[in-house]
């Protein structure tokens, strides 16, 4: 059994099963509260399956999780840029650049993702609370 918790295969190091497989293993660790480990996991499976939507959003829960922000933001930039409708990304990039201390940078993804869906609070939240940081360095 490896550090990530995982049986691995004894040829390669990689864990055992399929590519759901993994995705399967990595979301139950994240929701169990081992975000590094499901990272591990999860990047093994977004290697080999680079388009799948689902792989990466997990990817970038456990990256910013495990406070990978800028391997989070990297991750959640490709959801956005594969298709710019998916709320969410925006808010996770946002999040993520604002924790790598880009504020002015989290700004745009936190606007749009409010701007798609204002009825999620915890969108207006960020997003004000970027703009009051922002407005408060201006301010100095």
């Amino acid at each position: 059994m490896g550090q990530d918790g995982n049986v691995h295969d004894e040829g390669t190091g990689a864990p055992q099963g399929g590519v759901y497989d993994w995705y399967q293993r990595g979301v139950k660790l994240l929701k169990e509260g081992s975000p590094a480990a499901a990272a591990a996991l999860l990047e093994r499976a977004a290697a080999a399956e680079p388009e799948s939507r689902s792989i990466l959003e997990a990817l970038a829960r456990a990256q910013f999780n495990s406070r990978q922000y800028a391997e989070a933001a990297a991750s959640f930039r490709q959801i956005v840029d594969a298709n710019p409708a998916e709320d969410y990304a925006y808010f996770g990039l946002g999040l993520a650049l604002w924790r790598t201390g880009d504020v002015e940078g989290a700004q745009e993804p936190l606007a749009i993702a409010v701007a798609m869906r204002p009825d999620e609070r915890n969108y207006v939240t960020a997003l004000k609370s970027v703009r009051a940081t922002l407005r408060a360095r201006r301010e100095m």
